[in-house]
């Protein structure tokens, strides 16, 4: 037979209880995953939403604009001259054939994007000048093949407002202001894809810097103005439907082509047939 086993109970004090629940109290509480059993249990919590920082920059790869120019595919190079002038029509640029012959299908979109995506790298700056050279000469150049090339253009220019970065936008809009204004059909050819470009136009439109009576002759730095210098030149170039795709996307854009009482009800066609009848 086997001996009888004692079950020995050990009795707590007062004293004993109330430290055993005040520790209990000051134990942390587990961070757990919401949506799971894990939230059920004691001493536990849920934890919060990530935060999504709209304005934060986002990573950039290398473009293949660098990993053709150091295998030797780009057929242009620096030359000595200096740009003196920022809206100058010849850039210090030597062509090692004439850069109307290229293909534009092929080379525009890889300048392009070197062009945008070189700029974060301060030790390489010959690289994203030599980019921007070529791809606003070609621009220049040849305007009539850049309405061909459009759509390869589209997936550059999108990257490019995805980063957050503000160099990389200003950037993006002045190639984007002059394709518009140097390249034929190309701006109305634009508006089926404002929703993909003007998205996050929106965010940075109210950026302005307050200066009250003072002038800064240096717009082209100012995000702001620089987005609302190529909004005018989108509703301008862009034919009847422009202004009305560039305010569903933004809505606080005003225009630069129409003035208030042409867009208020008093204008309205049902007014203007009522007031000709008297």
């Amino acid at each position: 037979m086997c001996p009888e086993v004692k079950e020995s109970v050990h009795h707590l004090t007062g004293k004993q209880c109330r430290e055993l629940l005040y520790m209990r109290m000051k134990k942390p509480k587990r961070i757990v995953p919401a949506f799971t059993y894990q939230a059920l249990q004691s001493n536990t919590v849920v934890e919060p939403p990530k935060k999504i920082d709209l304005f934060k920059k986002r990573p950039v790869k290398e473009t293949f604009f660098r990993v053709y120019l150091r295998r030797g595919d780009i057929p242009v190079a620096r030359s000595g001259k200096v740009l003196r002038k920022k809206n100058a029509t010849e850039f210090p640029l030597k062509w090692f054939c004439a850069p109307q012959d290229l293909d534009y299908c092929y080379y525009l979109p890889i300048f392009v994007d070197g062009y945008f995506f070189d700029r974060l790298s301060d030790s390489d700056i010959e690289i994203r000048q030599l980019a921007q050279y070529g791809a606003m000469d070609m621009i220049v150049k040849a305007p009539h093949k850049v309405l061909p090339v459009l759509p390869k253009m589209i997936l550059p220019l999108k990257r490019a407002f995805n980063t957050r970065d503000k160099k990389i936008i200003i950037a993006a809009l002045k190639v984007l202001q002059m394709m518009v204004l140097v390249a034929p059909c190309v701006g109305q050819a634009l508006v089926p894809y404002y929703r993909q470009l003007l998205a996050v136009c929106n965010l940075y439109k109210n950026l302005n810097v307050n200066l009250g009576n003072f002038i800064d002759p240096d717009r082209e730095r100012r995000i702001a103005d620089v987005i609302e210098d190529t909004l005018n030149a989108l509703e301008k170039c862009g034919g009847p439907n422009a202004f009305i795709n560039i305010k569903y996307m933004i809505p606080t854009y005003e225009s630069c082509v129409y003035p208030l009482c042409d867009l208020g009800v008093e204008n309205s066609p049902a007014e203007s047939s009522h007031q000709k009848k008297y």
